[in-house]
């Protein structure tokens, strides 16, 4: 296999393991048919989020022992599993359970380890390209499953239909990364046995003395902006009698778009200020749903500006977070950089459906913008740190 075809084959099975994620957007939507509500949803997701951060603590202790791809491809096999269990519960029982404890462990495994099989294979000059790239196929699986689940349900099929042919493409996703377990060892930068991943509570304390810890809390903040907006953009759909496939669609359009501008972009001069501009429209987007009502023009633009903040930011952060690691720790940092994107993603969901069940939608939605102008702020502040080195290093250097 060719490096390039490697490439092709790794981006294909990113894809295609990547829409189990995307129907965790459907899991409101799903629970309504046996009559849970959000916070059921919320609650299901935190038992995910438990599963989840015990499985990317010890993902480099399972790929020590199996290999990071062979570790890939079982993980898929575990949202496969899940995605199939989901869609034959009748109710938030032991069948849900198991599910959420699949669903947490293998999409954990497969976003901690992905990104550390990706920097095996490019340079650190090239880590925001194929980052980017990455996030491209990544936000595709993302975005379409949703509008997939959309399109079944108007051919008169259910939500429970669409877990089922997902499960089959993890199925699919699972052999293409067995498949390439050779390859990449063939095609590595640094060829030879893979470097120790195993995280430990000393390598956590010693990153987060180290500049990688700006980006490990800044994308926890990112991941609640973005699992407040979108876990539960089904019912802020229908409580303003809007289509939710619309803002799947826009969002899912936009951040391809800008995603694969960014595989031409090395981060320029200061990439947190990049980040910083990014992410303070995609606070305005927030601010712009939460006043904007039923109006389905305004709908379109909120998915759209949220799509350019979030979506061409977080690739840049996440290639920031390698480049601010030792560079001996470079796994132990994606690892914990993961697990706490995973904090966000899967616990704040808990504390959203709280809110949506006892104090409506429209708290929830400025309680997300305040999050996402915090994170934008962080970022303002390591930009004009940054720049203030820089412009006291030639009186360092005399």
């Amino acid at each position: 296999m060719s490096r390039t075809l490697t490439f092709v084959v790794y981006l294909s099975a990113v894809l295609l393991q990547a829409g189990a994620y995307g129907l965790t957007f459907m899991l409101p939507r799903l629970f309504a048919g046996f009559g849970a509500d959000e916070k059921a949803v919320g609650l299901v997701l935190l038992v995910a989020t438990v599963s989840t951060l015990i499985a990317v603590f010890f993902s480099g202790h399972l790929s020590d022992w199996f290999g990071r791809v062979v570790t890939l491809a079982l993980a898929c096999l575990a949202i496969a599993g899940a995605l199939a269990l989901f869609a034959l519960a009748d109710g938030v029982n032991a069948t849900v359970i198991i599910a959420s404890l699949l669903l947490g462990a293998g999409w954990g495994l497969t976003y901690a380890l992905a990104p550390v099989v990706l920097t095996r294979l490019v340079t650190a000059d090239e880590r925001i390209r194929y980052f980017a790239l990455h996030s491209v196929v990544l936000m595709a699986g993302f975005g379409l499953s949703p509008v997939m689940a959309s399109q079944i349900e108007a051919v008169g099929g259910t939500i429970a239909d669409a877990f089922l042919i997902t499960a089959g493409l993890c199925v699919l996703s699972a052999l293409l990364f067995a498949a390439l377990v050779r390859p990449v060892q063939r095609h590595a930068i640094n060829p030879g046995p893979e470097a120790k991943s195993r995280l430990s509570i000393r390598y956590v304390g010693v990153i987060l003395q180290g500049r990688a810890l700006l980006p490990i809390i800044m994308v926890c903040l990112g991941a609640s902006v973005f699992a407040g907006m979108n876990n539960f953009q089904t019912v802020f759909a229908d409580a303003r009698g809007l289509d939710y496939a619309h803002f799947f669609l826009a969002y899912t359009i936009t951040v391809v778009i800008c995603r694969m501008a960014l595989a031409k972009f090395k981060g320029g001069a200061q990439p947190y200020l990049t980040i910083s501009a990014l992410q303070y429209v995609m606070a305005g987007s927030v601010l712009l749903f939460a006043l904007s009502g039923a109006n389905v023009p305004a709908y379109i633009v909120v998915a759209i500006l949220f799509g350019i903040g979030y979506g061409a930011s977080y690739p840049v952060l996440a290639a920031m977070a390698a480049n601010d690691a030792q560079e001996d720790l470079v796994p132990q940092t994606l690892q914990l950089f993961a697990l706490t994107y995973f904090i966000g993603i899967f616990g704040f969901p808990l504390v959203a459906g709280w809110m949506i069940v006892e104090l409506g939608t429209g708290p929830l939605l400025y309680l997300i913008f305040a999050l996402a102008a915090l994170e934008a702020t962080m970022a303002l502040r390591r930009a004009q740190s940054d720049q203030a080195s820089l412009a006291l290093a030639p009186d360092k250097s005399t």
